[in-house]
């Protein structure tokens, strides 16, 4: 992995992403209740304050939970909920040590064909299917990673020129389509949930 991504529209923290495994995955992971940029942000926040170039599973996963807590929780936090999504971090970061050697890239490295791939995503802690399907996307549109399959994989995520997702973020325009879209789908479910259906 070495391409240049733009999901925390910061380019330090977005040379991370690019060329880190590990720090995509947890980007990722910190993706909900909280804009992207800010989640997007969290690797490069949490390697800094670590003192690392970049993000060490074997590292984070031996971390004292409290110690590392407070790491995400120094001003300005790198969540809205540092203390639990630290937690979840560590739970990611052990998952990978036992299962991959501490190894984020093993998870898509060598994979027969997309639905392993999505199985492999959906297995990681805090990974369902959604935030898999969505990775899976992010994967094959813009790191490269495209077994057989992984457009069907990733579902509607996988399409070709749609902005529904990170996957799709290229930039400050792309950005902006996606949170549309995203504005769209709220406004939608809030009216269906207001009518009863």
């Amino acid at each position: 992995m070495d391409v240049t991504l733009h999901l925390a529209q910061d380019p330090e923290a977005d040379e991370l992403l690019g060329r880190s495994p590990l720090a995509a995955l947890t980007g990722m992971l910190l993706d909900q209740q909280v804009p992207m940029e800010w989640a997007f942000k969290g690797p490069r926040t949490i390697a800094d304050r670590l003192g690392l170039d970049d993000l060490d599973a074997h590292e984070i996963a031996a971390q004292d939970p409290e110690t590392f807590a407070a790491l995400l929780s120094q001003k300005p936090a790198v969540h809205r909920y540092p203390g639990s999504m630290a937690k979840r971090i560590q739970q990611l970061c052990q998952y990978l040590v036992e299962h991959y050697d501490g190894n984020a890239e093993l998870v898509w490295k060598g994979v027969a064909d997309g639905p392993e791939l999505l199985r492999r995503l959906e297995e990681l802690p805090g990974f369902g299917k959604q935030k898999a399907r969505i990775f899976l996307a992010l994967l094959g549109k813009q790191l490269g990673v495209r077994p057989k399959g992984w457009q069907e994989a990733a579902g509607a995520y996988g399409e070709k020129d749609c902005h529904r997702s990170v996957a799709d973020i290229t930039g400050p325009e792309s950005l902006a389509k996606v949170r549309a879209h995203k504005q769209e789908m709220k406004a939608a479910a809030k009216a269906a949930k207001a009518t009863g259906k």
